[in-house]
């Protein structure tokens, strides 16, 4: 069933959270069959709590992963609702949501206006909220010089903690407001914003609006597999969590990316023509023929560690008109530069 946070429950030791942190890391072990069955059991349990609570649930959906979760959830459950912010997505990626009849929710802002306020979503998440901090001039907070050092200070007992600390990489590219911490790079200040605030006014906000307003507590498509924050708060939490201020069931919360695609496979889920097929390598691996990751069609995270043709030269491929508008007119080609990524035209397989 779900973890439930309740008021004045006693506080969990810290060798309690490790045992339950290992048990869900160790999940990912299981055979894929045992998987499915974990996650059909996850989705039942959702229901029944949700319905104890007087909640409704609804698949948020994106791309290929989170449409074999509203396909699962309704060959589990019979009817299912998903919604999603679609217009974000690519456009074959629209024309399974709307063939699966998603809900349909409008961003907050549009993506133009996102940069122009707050900037470009580069390399992580994570690391965009840090660049983001050090652009702040005047930032007297310790939590400055754990940025550009990794060393806590006394509020963390002057330990050295490199979960804090940006890479080198991206201190010298982003650092040059706090360079005095950092006097053996040659720290610079880069001439764009960065951001990680895409994802709240384009997905997270509207979708917590229309949740609110809908009384829903959601189904997620997300996977501790994927590393990150999203790995810590599954193994932290489990698949089905209602906490304090949020409630949501993750059942592929063990799954890898193999067993995503061989469930897409099993519940013959129509792929969104932008990840190509379903195909099986002579080794046995499954991948999309093209694109293994979508997202926003400017977004930047992750484009760093890309090979070539990444998203944006998938975009210039698909749509070149919006391609040349974000690269140009909005000024992802110079960012793109600034941070090492090639992004002009590839011709006969070269690109710059």
């Amino acid at each position: 069933m779900a973890k439930i946070w309740q008021e004045g429950q006693k506080k969990e030791t810290p060798e309690e959270k490790d045992t339950r942190m290992r048990h869900n890391a160790q999940m990912l072990e299981l055979p894929y069959e045992a998987k499915v069955a974990v996650a059909e059991t996850r989705v039942r349990d959702w229901q029944t709590t949700c319905e104890q609570y007087g909640k409704n649930y609804a698949v948020s959906v994106g791309g290929l992963d989170s449409i074999t979760l509203l396909a699962f959830c309704r060959a589990v459950l019979g009817a299912c609702d998903g919604v999603s912010v679609s217009i974000l997505e690519d456009k074959s990626i629209q024309a399974v949501h709307e063939e699966m009849g998603v809900i349909p929710i409008q961003p907050l802002k549009s993506k133009v206006q996102v940069l122009k306020e707050y900037g470009y979503p580069i390399i992580s998440k994570q690391t965009s909220a840090k660049i983001s901090r050090l652009q702040t001039p005047g930032d007297t907070s310790p939590i400055i010089k754990a940025y550009m050092t990794g060393e806590e200070g006394a509020w963390g007992k002057y330990k050295t903690n490199p979960r804090f600390k940006i890479p080198d990489k991206w201190v010298k590219l982003f650092g040059g407001l706090y360079k005095d911490f950092r006097p053996d790079l040659d720290c610079q200040a880069a001439p764009f914003k960065v951001s990680d605030q895409c994802c709240f006014w384009l997905k997270e906000e509207p979708a917590r609006r229309y949740q609110e307003e809908h009384n829903i507590w959601p189904f997620l498509g997300l996977m501790q597999s994927e590393g990150g924050r999203r790995q810590y708060s599954l193994r932290m939490h489990g698949c089905n969590y209602v906490g304090k201020d949020t409630a949501r069931s993750c059942p592929f919360n063990f799954f890898n990316r193999q067993d995503l695609l061989q469930l897409a496979l099993d519940l013959n889920v129509h792929v969104p023509e932008i990840y190509g097929e379903i195909a099986r390598d002579t080794d046995g691996t499954l991948r999309t023929t093209k694109a293994q990751r979508t997202g926003c069609s400017m977004c930047g995270y992750g484009i760093h560690l890309d090979k070539r043709p990444h998203h944006f030269d998938m975009l210039h491929e698909s749509n070149p008109k919006e391609w040349h508008f974000w690269m140009y007119d909005m000024g992802w080609g110079e960012v793109l530069d600034y941070i090492g990524v090639g992004w002009r035209p590839m011709t006969e397989g070269q690109g710059e």
